[in-house]
């Protein structure tokens, strides 16, 4: 990560589209860390599994791959952005 001059602060700025139901939804980026939100079955996938985000299909829509610790892929699943929530492991400056 590139070091920062004094006084300067990183800031993440995260891209949103409403969902169906109208409600802000954050847009994701390749790489992007992510967790699924509920169990889906039919991905042998869980609540809270951790995965990251390989391709974009379409707005809201995210191919991403689930790997075990060695780095093994166990999971490729596309999904939809309110089946999954970004992980983020900066801290995040709410009093800008």
């Amino acid at each position: 990560m590139e070091k920062l001059r004094p006084g300067l602060r990183l800031v993440y700025v995260l891209m949103y589209h409403r969902g169906e139901g109208g409600n802000l939804i954050p847009e994701l980026e390749i790489l992007s860390v992510v967790a699924v939100l509920d169990d889906i079955p039919a991905s042998c996938l869980l609540r809270g599994q951790v995965g990251t985000v390989v391709d974009i299909w379409a707005q809201g829509v995210y191919e991403v791959e689930f790997c075990d610790p060695d780095g093994k892929t166990y999971a490729m699943a596309a999904l939809r952005a309110d089946q999954v929530m970004p992980l983020r492991y900066m801290p995040v400056d709410r009093a800008a």
